[in-house]
């Protein structure tokens, strides 16, 4: 597992010099939700496409 050093040195290095504080605070942010939704999928909490669906149409319907 990389620490949370090696990722911002690897988002450093993966952005243009050029690049603002905001744009690594974006990238940094963006990778940190990716690893925790791949967690959350190998702990198997995510919720089914099907569910999904239904509680869409419901919550459509209320409109």
């Amino acid at each position: 597992m990389a620490t949370a050093k090696d990722l911002v040195l690897d988002v450093l290095q993966s952005l243009p010099d050029s690049c603002s504080v905001e744009d690594i605070q974006y990238e940094l942010y963006v990778r940190q939700r990716i690893a925790e939704g791949e967690q959350a999928a190998k702990d198997g909490k995510l919720v089914p496409h099907e569910q999904v669906m239904r509680e869409a149409r419901e919550w459509l319907q209320r409109l």
